[in-house]
């Protein structure tokens, strides 16, 4: 049967307001004189994932709770302006909203108003099945309403695949996400041992692929019980902010992974990807496109050829 959509994308839609601080951690001062200057715009996980399946050629709808205010009304204009179909469940608690401090050297450290969240918050069954059955793969992030559409989705017969981020490898909120995508992806900023944890998932869970990224160290891929290693390419261009590099690597990922290309290549797409986003302020929202991420790929392995 045709799909309607290549990726669901279920929650992360939210808005981030950007302080950039001289440094991180940021010493405590009674006052600091911020340049450039102080900027809400839309654009958490989820966005930044549909963005960039999006901008790579993916036909991308994007499902999550937001609320009837200014924050959503911003979260609506992205989606509008860029053409990207949106699903909006009311939120009781409001649009989720953070406040990002960036360094000059493009990291980054994020505060998400966790008032915005309820223990109540989900999203109606049947809206996740008709969603669901349109679509070849459904991305879900961390979020409560999507820990409680999984079930949903495995009934729907759709693959899944997740963001934990810079989880520990321990913290049990995590494992329902964890145990129950078919493609699993973190950050090894807080693993002791990023291969115990990608092994862990693997055999604990359904994931049959598990991906540790790991900033300028590259990243780890576990596919069919072999550990492989990517490095890391040189940015086209300074880095500016780490802010969305996950979400692009995961979108690449998954344009390599609908496309049929084995894991090791995938892991390349997202590698190129990801290393674009820290090249792009942290008030935009671009993403790298179809075009020129093959490109860019086909350079990098041109140039480890033997």
């Amino acid at each position: 049967m045709s799909k309607q959509t290549d990726v669901l994308v279920l929650g992360g839609a939210g808005v981030d307001t950007i302080v950039h601080v001289p440094e991180l951690p940021l010493p405590f001062a009674d006052s600091y004189m911020i340049r450039p200057g102080i900027e809400t715009r839309a654009g958490q996980s989820g966005d930044f994932v549909s963005l960039g399946l999006h901008a790579l050629g993916l036909r991308t709808h994007h499902l999550d709770m937001i609320g009837d205010d200014h924050e959503g009304d911003l979260v609506r204009a992205l989606h509008r302006d860029r053409g990207i179909p949106l699903t909006a469940v009311p939120a009781p608690g409001g649009t989720k909203r953070a406040v990002n401090l960036v360094g000059p050297d493009g990291r980054r450290l994020s505060l998400y108003d966790a008032t915005r969240s309820r223990e109540t918050d989900r999203f109606d069954e049947p809206t996740v099945r008709q969603l669901a059955g349109a679509a070849r793969h459904a991305h879900v992030v961390i979020t409560q309403p999507c820990a409680l559409a999984l079930p949903v989705l495995r009934e729907a017969g759709v693959t899944i695949s997740t963001d934990l981020h810079n989880w520990d490898g321990a913290d049990p909120y995590h494992e329902a996400f964890a145990l129950q995508a078919d493609l699993v992806f973190l950050s090894a900023t807080d693993l002791d041992d990023p291969e115990r944890t990608l092994r862990d998932i693997a055999a604990r869970g359904r994931a049959r692929t598990v991906v540790a990224t790991a900033g300028a160290a590259g990243s780890y891929l576990l596919y069919d019980d072999e550990l492989t290693h990517t490095p890391a390419v040189t940015p086209p261009a300074p880095v500016v902010d780490s802010n969305g590099a996950g979400d692009a690597f995961a979108a690449a990922f998954l344009l390599g992974t609908l496309n049929g290309e084995h894991p090791r290549r995938c892991a390349l797409y997202g590698t190129v990807a990801g290393a674009y986003a820290c090249t792009v302020p942290s008030t935009r929202t671009d993403a790298i496109g179809r075009e020129e991420l093959l490109a860019r790929v086909a350079e990098v392995e041109k140039g480890r050829t033997p």
